[in-house]
């Protein structure tokens, strides 16, 4: 699923269009900033990026006290390094090894490395590594934002980024506030997808347990919620768990909390994996029988779907896809920064035993 540009980009290829078309030769004048501006009903910010990327490409031309002029061809670029930094919160276990598995195959048969960091989820590692970032030469990056969900404090260094005009792409989430391309699974659609796979089954009080720090469980929630309320179901506070990064290593220990939050219910839809495989394992150690007295729902379709003592029902993510997919298009990206870079992929649901039929 393709996904809108952002304002910039979509600036940037009109700007290309109209050289292109309105016959400007090289030494003209072009709109300034504030024309732009207001043409487009933009912030001077989105303008002034997709101009700089414009200078940088050698289309035009800012004179400082005369205004913007049309060139007569690139004049250069940033010199190359053949490396793209890539920006994960893990790396251990779970879908991020085939992510990254994913990134690496593409660069690499293309001629470039990967300089590889972790932020393990937390916005001071996140700010350590992108500060680094800003001291080093690299053609692009690939990054999962820390705390997507959550107010971004490092915002000064993606600026410092952009002004460099080094493309950057999010994978899994994003920062709604900050205007780059992102490539994620549609997670809307799939806490849509794993409340309606408990619908269908003859469910009629579904729990949720969703990461709050994450921008992928705010729309897993509301792809839950939505479904809920389409099947004409109750939504009850009392029966959706909100807990932290800080909080999953936990979750086995307070399980207590968990059975709270799924009293009086007959499936639960959990925010991955990760938390499926736990409350299934802790569940079944208290003598309650999955699926028989609860059916369980992940999301991810990882290996623990497979290996957990019930295999689990789960939606599946692309895992290797998406990591391709992030490494093909920030190549394309740093060939074009006009390409549209932005994916969203529709996922499917993986069905095991982990559910039972009313």
């Amino acid at each position: 699923m393709s996904v809108e540009q952002p304002k910039y980009l979509t600036l940037l290829t009109w700007i290309k269009e109209q050289i292109g078309s309105s016959g400007l030769k090289p030494g003209d004048k072009f709109y300034s900033e504030n024309e732009l501006s207001a043409m487009f009903g933009l912030s001077r910010q989105t303008v002034r990026q997709a101009v700089g990327l414009l200078e940088k490409e050698g289309v035009l031309e800012r004179r400082r006290g005369s205004g913007t002029y049309v060139t007569g061809g690139a004049r250069g670029s940033r010199p190359s390094s053949n490396t793209v930094a890539v920006i994960s919160t893990y790396l251990d276990g779970y879908i991020f090894p085939n992510i990254i598995k994913g990134i690496e195959t593409v660069l690499a048969d293309n001629g470039y490395s990967m300089q590889l960091a972790l932020t393990h989820n937390k916005v001071e590692n996140e700010f350590r590594v992108l500060k680094a970032l800003t001291e080093k030469p690299v053609d692009g990056v690939i990054l999962e934002p820390a705390k997507s969900a959550l107010p971004n404090p490092n915002k000064r260094l993606y600026e410092i980024i952009r002004s460099k005009n080094i493309p950057l792409i999010f994978f899994n989430a994003w920062y709604p506030d900050m205007d780059f391309p992102y490539i994620a699974m549609d997670d809307r659609m799939a806490g849509g997808l794993a409340a309606n796979c408990l619908i269908n089954a003859g469910h009629k009080k579904i729990a949720g347990l969703f990461q709050s720090d994450d921008r992928q469980g705010l729309l897993r929630y509301e792809g839950y919620i939505q479904a809920l309320r389409e099947a004409g179901l109750e939504v009850e506070s009392g029966n959706v768990l909100w807990f932290s990064t800080e909080d999953i290593p936990y979750l086995g220990e307070d399980i207590n909390r968990v059975k709270r939050c799924i009293d009086g219910c007959t499936g639960v839809v959990c925010y991955n994996d990760q938390i499926a495989f736990t409350i299934v394992t802790e569940l079944q150690k208290q003598g309650i029988k999955v699926p028989d007295e609860l059916s369980v729902v992940g999301i991810d379709n990882s290996e623990l779907a497979s290996i957990c003592e019930v295999p689990l029902t789960s939606v599946a993510h692309p895992i290797e896809k998406l990591g391709m997919k992030s490494a093909e298009n920030i190549l394309e990206l740093i060939k074009d920064p006009s390409f549209n870079a932005c994916l969203v992929f529709e996922p499917e649901l993986a069905e095991r035993s982990s559910v039972k039929y009313y």
